[in-house]
């Protein structure tokens, strides 16, 4: 049992550190609406989803305003699309009307985003995985709330490198399809090696085939409360240093475990997991490149920052573990550009690269995210980048993904206003060499050789 004492302690962390709940996300399996016709389809999956989540974004201000913890988001992520459109979709425009019929639930339920317009081609693309995918530019176009992520990858099957090809091409689409917006629409488009069946988090979040019915999951945040944490430690050794960031993941963690405990209760679905990512905002004071300053580098991107990255996303997991029974999704710290103010200000004066990025990606939560590059960078560079995370994943059998920007009509010395959690982000250069005669090999990248542990 969670005490509401462990809550009155967290009020100056919410007042003053910028702590809060990142999310409320309902996990909703569609697959019990498979028909052979689309639009009885679409009109299960809409009535399916609003529902299961009639009371989601009631439940999680009621639970906002009577504890005092701000729940800055409320989301719905549903049975990769690919999947349970398996039956009744047979164009890449059918997939279209899904994706419109997902938004249109999106705004009746009042949901900040849906998760789930997605495909798992880690060996291989059906039919289906192939439309889906090849709608995701008008999909994300047409539609406001929608999420749509991909996995090209895992450690126990290797990468598909033709679909490692196709999503750098539609993630070129996409930015042409939303061009008038500053190429929005990639903000909106993840692609995974080893994406996770439970990850609360917007764009990649989805409801795994391995997850029950319905499920609660919440994300957690709270790079403030960690930052101010080490402000009072400053020369301090390791020992402290980990002793101090461990402590803080746990009470952030309790104060995501109580929401999570009431929201389940009140809209009577179970508890799946809390995610205690540390989820940065462009504010001031809310950075993960805050933290790892604090801890003695000048720079974010300075040598240095990769080992304190490692550190602090361990020990976020160890006192994360020990304030919840269920911890899964990602889980550690978030390293986006554009919705990090540190980031932001590292980019800006040349501290930091995408090369010292994708580094870092090597022991942080995810990957590149949120990065605004040129947007005449051409489709297999982009493959390029998605290849290079995925290799990072696979071999290191963890999470990694891409979340790239190729801004069209924009360039080098610009800035793109992407507006709220999104933030804005310099454009980032790329390397000018090629690779588009690797990625056009086709294939399969093969697993590595600890993947076949049985």
């Amino acid at each position: 049992m969670i005490e509401f004492n462990e809550i009155l302690e967290t009020n100056k962390m919410i007042d003053e550190e910028k702590l809060d709940v990142r999310t409320i996300t309902m996990g909703i399996s569609l697959l019990e609406c498979a028909d052979t016709d689309i639009k009885k389809f679409n009109d299960k999956i809409y009535d399916r989803i609003t529902g299961l989540a009639e009371n989601l974004v009631k439940t999680g201000e009621e639970i906002e305003n009577e504890y005092g913890i701000p729940i800055v988001n409320k989301r719905i992520s549903v049975t990769p699309i690919a999947l349970a459109a398996g039956s009744a979709a047979k164009s890449s425009e059918d997939f279209v009307s899904i994706a419109k019929t997902l938004d249109r639930a999106a705004h009746t339920t009042g949901v900040n985003f849906l998760g789930g317009y997605s495909a798992l081609v880690s060996k291989g693309m059906t039919k289906a995985d192939r439309m889906l995918i090849e709608s995701i530019p008008e999909a994300l176009s047409a539609t406001e709330r929608v999420c749509s992520s991909v996995n090209v990858g895992s450690t126990r099957t290797g990468i598909d490198m033709d679909a490692v090809k196709l999503m750098g091409e539609m993630v070129k689409a996409t930015a042409e399809a939303t061009a008038e917006n500053d190429s929005l629409g990639c903000a909106k488009l993840v692609v995974f090696c080893n994406a996770p069946d439970d990850n609360p988090f917007m764009a990649g979040a989805f409801h795994g085939v391995t997850e029950g019915d319905a499920i609660i999951n919440v994300g957690v945040s709270g790079p403030g409360v960690v930052k101010t944490a080490l402000s009072g430690i400053h020369g301090e050794n390791f020992e402290v240093l980990c002793e101090t960031v461990k402590r803080t993941a746990f009470k952030v963690t309790r104060v995501g475990q109580l929401v999570a405990q009431e929201a389940s209760r009140r809209l009577g679905v179970p508890f799946g997991i809390i995610d205690l990512s540390l989820a940065p905002t462009p504010a001031i004071g809310d950075s993960v490149a805050g933290i790892l300053e604090e801890m003695g580098l000048e720079s974010v991107g300075a040598p240095g920052t990769t080992a304190a990255l490692a550190l602090l996303n361990d020990q976020v997991k160890k006192g994360g573990v020990m304030a919840s029974s269920y911890v899964g999704g990602l889980s550690g710290a978030f390293i986006p550009v554009s919705e990090d103010q540190g980031m932001i200000d590292a980019v800006e004066k040349g501290a930091l690269t995408i090369e010292k990025l994708e580094a870092m990606t090597c022991v942080c939560s995810v990957g590149l995210d949120m990065i605004a590059i040129p947007g005449d960078v051409p489709a297999s560079t982009i493959s390029g980048i998605i290849a290079d995370e995925a290799a990072i994943g696979m071999v290191n059998n963890k999470t990694t993904a891409v979340r790239i920007i190729p801004v069209i009509g924009k360039g080098l010395g610009e800035k793109v206003e992407f507006g709220g959690l999104l933030g804005y982000a310099p454009i980032m250069p790329v390397n000018r060499y090629g690779c588009a005669e690797f990625i056009n090999r086709g294939g399969r990248i093969p697993a590595p050789i600890h993947s076949f542990k049985n």
